[in-house]
């Protein structure tokens, strides 16, 4: 929220300091979040001054150039170099001398100084329009009028106009405060409370207003009355479109508003006045003399202010003509053949109150993020259409002139009431942590703007003012105290009590913390991507069931990720492109799609990503890339750590690179090496392992498990080693579904040590070495009966995977 200091203070009874009033901005709550000058003719001309060339030599070391003396107001006049083909004895002129700074049009300022030009020394110079920022012409210096004296600043004979600039952070609640009337309210109800008197705002509306003839009544019928709460308008005929007035044309460039023609730029300044928008429509466009207020069929075609053509969605309201023809968007944007223009004379003037919902979805979805629609959308004060109407009617014949040509018409169809609170007194100290006395509460709030019915012992009646529409609760009313007495004045006790909290996190939390604790132990960082993506990373199939942003933020960011793969190589990408080249990341985080029937669906998942060397190199050996084999280990790990153990490792049919992990009939994730063509994408040149879980899987799987404690084995381990000559397809899972058929109870754990390859072994042959582990919890293992289980190991291997025993 943009407010001008020089507005603003039109409304208070007495000027503020700037610094001042940003820290009063502060304490109730519209934080000034930056400060800064607005100037029509930067630097405001300060320095420069008139002058009057006394003699005009040509340079004798340049044709072009001319010697000139010029008094100033000086003792003595100076000698300045000029290179303007109009300048001549006996002129008035712009003077910029040595130490005044000068701001071309389109340039760096340049701060005067003494300087030779062909042997002659120049002290300052006479300026074109360009060269001081006063216009754009460079075709000779400014000549003034003659009666300008030496000396005197240009900035009294140059219409400049200086403001102080108020960013306010303002919160989506404050519609009060979206208005210079708003914080002007504001200010003085702290000034109120703070300095024990009344402070009244110097409110803007005149009694003079009265209706010159009635020759141009307009009709106004709301058919939505849902949509349209109040509607209220006045004609205004023989109106002169052109140019606003210079105090009206700062007022709005100073807030960062293009002037646009005087009837517009009225509109516009008594939105930022009042926070009431406004519409001014052409009346020859008003056919049949009547304004209707509704919604029209989907697909309408409309033509804009900006000259394009949307097609209509059908809770759009619409202002229409009489006809039934479209003239605006009602509280959104205005119409290109019902504006405003220079050709126009008669202006009907509309003031209205819509309702939020419907203006905030017409908004969105055409894309119209409009003054207007902002405030809507938060919400107007509708019992002051009427009054602004009025205002904005006496400044139309102020600035373009015309007459009032009808009475003010005002639909509103269910008048509102006033929401009313009681607020306690023992709960305002409760919540606030101070004793406030009623006649300060009772002073506070009405210089907000409420109205006190009824005053008791422990409680006050309040009725709330229409442009708050937020306070609905009695601590809505404690925060508006606060903030005009200021968070600052309220004491610390001196003993702080607290109830210690008995609330546990929620089992899904725990496990989440648990394992982000496992993995930031095995050296993982945790990173949070973006659950919106582009677009472009996926296929058409893919994007087939892609949820797609309806109001995207850009291009890049235009639907919710299906994957959590490709937000993970943006991270990587621009870790590589920065030479951080070993990387251990994972992520909980959520994707998105739409089903077969329309609906759609969120998953929440826990992805690593592995990429680079596992650590660096040292003198005893030279370390290899992550690869396929840690990331299948890692995820192993993590299945132990959440207690899941009894689980297959599936080849995806669908991908070479990648095995499926599953429990029984459910799939829990994937671990897979990431393919080239994704990877390049993201011109990502090394190699990166991807290890995805559904992370509601993984909580329902462990959900289910019991911890039981098991007393300590007393007896040893005993450990085996079986080397196997295999073919050289078969993968290491086969083997151990082998195993795990045979059901051997005293077989605790099994693993390859050793994979070895030579012609010796045969063709499409290869030796797999496992080590095996054995262990009776009740008694030591012979080993007659770990001779036994060996035999049954070796039997199945030569069976079912055509093994041949190496001995």
């Amino acid at each position: 929220m943009t407010i001008s200091y020089n507005w603003l203070s039109k409304y208070l009874p007495k000027a503020i300091e700037p610094e001042k009033l940003a820290v009063i901005l502060t304490a109730i709550g519209l934080e000034v979040e930056k400060v800064s000058t607005f100037e029509t003719i930067p630097g405001g001309l300060a320095g420069i001054i008139v002058g009057e060339v006394l003699t005009c030599e040509p340079h004798p070391n340049a044709d072009k150039l001319k010697i000139t003396t010029v008094n100033v107001g000086a003792d003595q006049p100076l000698q300045i170099v000029c290179g303007a083909q109009n300048v001549a004895a006996g002129q008035k002129v712009v003077v910029a001398p040595v130490g005044a700074t000068i701001y071309p049009f389109n340039g760096a300022p340049v701060t005067m100084k003494v300087a030779k030009i062909r042997g002659l020394e120049s002290q300052g110079m006479i300026c074109a329009e360009d060269e001081i920022g006063v216009g754009s012409s460079h075709a000779g210096i400014i000549v003034l009028t003659t009666d300008a004296k030496p000396g005197t600043p240009a900035a009294t004979l140059f219409e400049t106009y200086q403001d102080v600039i108020f960013e306010i952070g303002l919160t989506p609640n404050r519609m009060d405060a979206m208005s210079h009337l708003g914080v002007a309210k504001d200010v003085c109800a702290y000034l109120s409370h703070h300095q024990k008197k009344e402070v009244k705002v110097k409110l803007p509306y005149q009694n003079s207003f009265k209706v010159d003839n009635k020759e141009l009544p307009i009709n106004v019928v709301i058919e939505n009355e849902e949509a349209c709460l109040r509607y209220s308008g006045i004609t205004i005929s023989e109106v002169k479109v052109g140019p606003s007035p210079s105090w009206l044309k700062n007022s709005l460039q100073a807030i960062g508003i293009r002037s646009i023609n005087n009837v517009v730029d009225v509109t516009n300044f008594i939105l930022h006045e009042t926070g009431q928008p406004l519409h001014a429509f052409d009346v020859n466009a008003i056919k049949n003399q009547t304004v209707i207020v509704k919604t029209l069929p989907a697909q309408t075609p409309f033509i804009s202010l900006d000259g394009k053509e949307r097609k209509l969605l059908a809770n759009d309201l619409m202002i229409c003509n009489g006809a039934g023809e479209p003239m605006c968007i009602a509280g959104v944007f205005g119409g290109a053949e019902s504006g405003v223009t220079e050709a126009t004379t008669n202006v009907f003037l509309e003031s209205a109150c819509f309702n939020a919902t419907y203006i905030r979805k017409t908004s969105v979805a055409h894309q119209l993020r409009t003054e207007a629609a902002t405030r809507f959308e938060k919400g107007v004060d509708i019992s002051s259409t009427v009054q602004v109407l009025k205002r904005a009617a006496l400044l139309i014949k102020e600035v373009a002139g015309g007459t009032i040509s009808s009475d003010i018409v005002d639909v509103y169809p269910n008048p509102l009431t006033k929401t009313e609170i009681a607020l306690k007194y023992h709960y305002l100290k409760k919540l606030s942590g101070k004793n406030y006395h009623p006649d300060t509460i009772k002073r506070i709030l009405t210089a907000l703007g409420f109205e006190v019915l009824k005053e008791g012992i422990d409680e006050i009646r309040l009725s709330v003012p229409f442009n708050k529409p937020d306070i609905t609760l009695p601590a809505d009313v404690v925060e508006e105290i606060l903030r005009i007495d200021g968070l600052d004045n309220i004491d610390i006790p001196a003993i702080i009590t607290i109830s210690p909290a008995t609330e546990t996190l929620g089992y899904k939390h725990q496990l989440q913390q648990k394992l982000a604790n496992y993995l930031a132990g095995q050296g993982y960082h945790e990173i949070v991507t973006n659950s919106i993506t582009n677009s472009q990373y996926y296929s058409e199939k893919t994007l087939q069931h892609t949820v797609a942003m309806l109001n995207s933020l850009s291009a890049d960011l235009n639907v919710l990720r299906p994957s959590m793969l490709e937000t993970g190589l943006e991270i990587i990408a621009y870790n590589l492109n920065r030479k951080n080249n070993k990387l251990r990341l994972f992520e909980f985080g959520k994707t998105y799609f739409s089903n077969e029937v329309g609906k759609y669906v969120e998953t929440e998942h826990l992805s690593l990503y592995l990429t680079g060397k596992i650590s660096d190199d040292n003198w005893q050996h030279k370390n290899q890339p992550a690869d396929f084999y840690e990331a299948k280990g890692i995820a192993a790990a993590i299945l132990k750590w959440c207690g899941i153990t009894e689980l297959q490792w599936k080849q995806d049919a669908s991908n070479p690179l990648a095995l499926k992990i599953c429990l029984g009939k459910k799939q829990l994730g994937t671990v897979e090496v990431v393919s080239h063509e994704i990877t390049a994408k993201f011109d990502i040149k090394q190699p990166v392992c991807f290890i995805d879980f559904d992370f509601n899987m993984l909580l329902q799987s462990n959900a289910n498990l019991s911890i039981t404690y098991k007393e300590v084995p007393k007896f040893p381990a005993v450990q085996r080693d079986l080397a196997l000559v295999v073919p050289k397809n078969t993968n290491y899972q086969m083997l151990e579904n082998i195993v795990q058929k045979l059901k051997l109870s005293k077989l605790k754990h099994m693993h390859v040590f050793d994979v070895f390859e030579n012609e010796r072994l045969g063709n499409n042959k290869k030796s797999v070495a496992i080590n095996f582990t054995f262990l009776d919890e009740e008694k030591t293992l012979t080993d007659k009966q770990i001779d036994a289980m060996m035999q049954t190991l070796m039997q199945a291997f030569e069976q079912e995977a055509q093994a041949l025993i190496r001995k």
